[in-house]
């Protein structure tokens, strides 16, 4: 019986030794299922003290948590609305401001005041960033400015033509409409909006009344407002290059 067992510890040893990769194999097998052990508890733990954090935070009012778990500040996760902006002159500033655009108010001034049709043309080319639109849409407005002019005394058509230009500005940079300022000012318009279609027909109404009632006014705080956000579409031109043949060369004696 003795024998037999020094045989069988002795044919362990001998495949220990004639295997030693199967041995290893075993060892590095058990020292992964130990890390793998270990790493779900620590994982546990650290979703436990995430967990913890983020109810803290909510609790606190401190900061809110995008989907990968990292703080965000209130008003930065996606799909909350944006806070409006502010036109950069007021309607009735014809003048514009004493800044490095002085010189370009007083341009949108004249040109709103002696030819709106040009000012129109210009506001709707920068705003489409698109070079020829501006005969497309002045060309048109000219007509009309005539035609109201000639049969009503005022000009009464082309504002019908213009206002969605202002509506087009308001939405591109999310300024503050009309009917929004009005109400954040007295606070008398809120309760008969119930959603944003509604708030945002309020709005487009505003942009036809301030066209129909103050339409050079309009004009002119559109051109302002385009021409400190947005630059004329012919500055994006792209450089021509242009080869030019070096001259006759003549061998020197």
């Amino acid at each position: 019986m003795a024998n037999d067992h020094n045989n069988n510890g002795d044919n362990v040893n001998n495949d220990s030794e004639s295997r030693p990769l199967l041995s290893n194999h075993v060892a590095d097998a058990e020292n992964e299922k130990k890390s793998n052990v270990d790493g779900k508890k620590d994982g546990v733990k650290f979703q436990k003290v995430l967990s913890d954090e983020k109810s803290e935070a909510r609790e606190s009012g401190g900061y809110g948590w995008t989907a990968d778990g990292l703080p965000l500040s209130h008003g930065s996760v996606m799909g909350e609305p944006m806070g409006r902006t502010q036109w950069d002159s007021s309607l009735f500033a014809c003048l514009g401001r004493n800044d490095e655009f002085c010189s370009s108010d007083l341009e949108v001034c004249l040109l709103g005041s002696m030819a709106p049709c040009v000012l129109y043309g210009s506001n709707v080319e920068r705003l489409a960033s698109a070079p020829g639109t501006f005969a497309n849409h002045c060309l048109p407005y000219s007509g009309l400015y005539l035609i109201g002019n000639a049969f009503f005394g005022w000009n009464c058509l082309a504002p019908w033509f213009s206002y969605p230009s202002r509506t087009a500005i308001r939405r591109k940079f999310n300024l503050e409409g009309s009917f929004e300022a009005l109400n954040r000012s007295c606070g008398c318009c809120g309760s008969c909006v119930e959603d944003e279609l509604q708030r945002e027909q309020c709005e487009s109404s505003c942009d036809f009344a301030t066209h129909v009632f103050c339409h050079l006014c309009a004009l002119c705080q559109e051109g302002r407002e385009l021409r400190r956000r947005l630059p004329h579409p012919g500055f994006n031109a792209q450089p021509v290059l242009v080869m030019i043949p070096p001259g006759e060369q003549t061998m020197g004696r």
